[in-house]
């Protein structure tokens, strides 16, 4: 762990003491030292009573100046209270909290030591022997694991918050646990907060432009999005880091400067191209622009990539973009909300769908013999397929723009001033626009701009509803009630405002007859 205003490695401390092998810490007797950072040392060891191999990790406390102690009895109440409600094969387990207990080593008497699962190296370790230029072995496992580990953090409500190789513990028979839940937080609503800690060239880059208040600095699951791109991309190209640059506060430098837009996201080469799509995505240059990528959409497009246990039937086939290797900030830009109604909020960059023309169309998609003009179909489809959450289709996009405008690119209502296709409000626009057709420019009265920001929001107003345990089964009526309003009016009244129920009536009627 890292502090980012003062250092590029880890927070120091004294140099602890370390424990002579043969050392019991009630019924554990440990070894050799595993490894050894600022805060203290961590040694293999075995349980006395059936030789069970665990690591022990000490942490000295009696050199520490009285913040630095209080730092580090946060750091292990979050971890132990983590590891008491965790169970997850790929999260490591803390099996107990101990206190040492050796007068005759005073730096280590009344140390406080955790009891952990045991691996046999660390993803750094495999990072730091392998050779760059192509994946490490088990890849694949590795990123799958780390993953689905992840993926069971968010869903029971925490970040991890500090994920890095180091954290990532490879053990027997292939497995995959994350650990260091130091900095492991529990959600209160949207974040949560940490001490000021973390490792700088896997922070995201709004880390750094955020004020650290009475509470600690503010974190999100999409910070845990942001270090999982750095991390696939490392594990995928054997150590190469995604960001160039010597030193990780180089390196988190050059990360805010592609963030600005005045530098490219240039990932290796050699990346499969999906692989290339889903980095891309989880480094998308902002929290807003990352919101729709999570930890359970990038397991199941990793498992659909690499052909996991749980692969999942993909819904639409893969563009095919060879030599793209220069990603702009503003291709996957996204950015706060700024309120307003008309649509509020983010965006993911998906595979393009492979339209069938048939008369009979796959569910969802938009039937040949509707009243969506030609031109707009190829561009509906692409902006819904961007989002993977199943209920954003293309044809409750096109009900949802029939609604708006009836598919009018010049449709108004200065009374609200909103304009186009999509009805946007041009400062909220703003916030969230992004480059349909690829010109460079973000124009709300462009008709590709206005529907591709449009899909953004829907895909975070459904994924936002469903945080918030509303009914799956209206989550198209809420959508649309999102778009007209706010994601918080449609949360609070638990449903469709009645204010605009006619308005989602219409939406409604209009999906109907798409998906007919």
């Amino acid at each position: 762990m890292t502090t980012p205003e003062e250092r590029d490695d880890e927070l120091e401390a004294p140099r602890p003491a370390r424990l002579p092998e043969g050392f019991r810490i009630d019924g554990w007797e440990v070894g050799a030292v595993i490894g050894s950072g600022g805060w203290g040392t961590v040694y293999e060891a075995r349980t006395v009573a059936d030789g069970r191999p665990v690591a022990v990790k000490v942490l000295p406390t009696g050199a520490l100046g009285p913040g630095q102690r209080a730092a580090l009895g946060e750091l292990i109440a979050r971890e132990v209270r983590f590891s008491a409600e965790a169970d997850h094969p790929h999260l490591v387990r803390t099996h107990a909290v101990c206190t040492v207990d050796a007068p005759e080593l005073p730096a280590l008497d009344g140390a406080i030591a955790l009891v952990m699962d045991r691996a046999e190296a660390s993803l750094k370790d495999v990072l730091d022997a392998a050779e760059t230029g192509g994946p490490i072995a088990d890849a694949d496992r590795v990123l799958r694991g780390v993953a689905a580990g992840l993926a069971h953090m968010h869903d029971a409500g925490w970040v991890h918050g500090d994920l890095k190789p180091a954290n990532v513990l490879l053990g027997p028979g292939g497995r995959v646990w994350l650990a260091d839940f130091g900095l492991a937080a529990e959600l209160d609503g949207t974040h949560a907060h940490v001490p000021p800690l973390g490792t700088l060239d896997h922070l995201p880059p709004e880390w750094w432009s955020q004020r650290t208040g009475t509470q600690g600095a503010v974190v999100r699951p999409t910070a845990d999005i942001w270090a999982f791109g750095v991390l696939a991309h490392q594990v995928l190209t054997g150590g190469l880091h995604p960001f160039p640059g010597a030193t990780a506060r180089a390196r988190s430098l050059a990360a805010q400067s592609y963030a600005r837009g005045t530098a490219p996201l240039r990932l290796d080469a050699g990346l499969d191209e999906e692989m290339r799509r889903l980095i891309a995505d989880c480094l998308a240059p902002d929290h807003a622009a990352r919101l729709p990528h999570t930890a359970d959409g990038v397991v199941g497009r990793i498992e659909d990539i690499t052909g996991g246990p749980h692969r999942r039937r993909r819904r639409m086939a893969p563009v095919v973009a060879a030599g793209l290797v220069v990603l702009t900030a503003a291709a996957v830009a996204g950015a706060a909300l700024l309120g307003g109604g008309g649509g509020q909020d983010d965006e993911r960059d998906r595979d393009t769908p492979t339209l069938s023309g048939t008369p009979s169309p796959p569910a969802g998609e938009i039937p040949e013999d509707s009243d969506v003009p030609e031109a707009l179909r190829p561009v509906i489809a692409r902006a819904a397929h961007r989002c993977t959450d199943e209920e954003i289709t293309p044809a409750l996009l096109a009900a949802l723009i029939k609604a708006e405008s009836n598919f009018d690119p010049k449709a108004s209502r200065p009374q609200s001033e909103e304009y186009g296709i999509a009805m946007w409000t041009p400062s909220v626009f703003r916030a969230w626009a992004v480059d349909g057709d690829g010109d460079g420019d973000k124009d709300h009265m462009s008709p590709p701009d206005a529907i591709s920001t449009m899909s953004l929001y829907v895909c975070w107003l459904d994924q936002r509803f469903k945080q918030a345990g509303l009914p799956k089964k209206d989550l198209p009526a809420l959508v649309a009630a999102g778009y007209r309003t706010s994601d918080r009016t449609v949360i609070e009244e638990r449903g469709v405002p009645e204010r605009v129920k006619p308005h989602v009536d219409k939406v409604m009627r209009y999906l109907a007859e798409y998906e007919r």
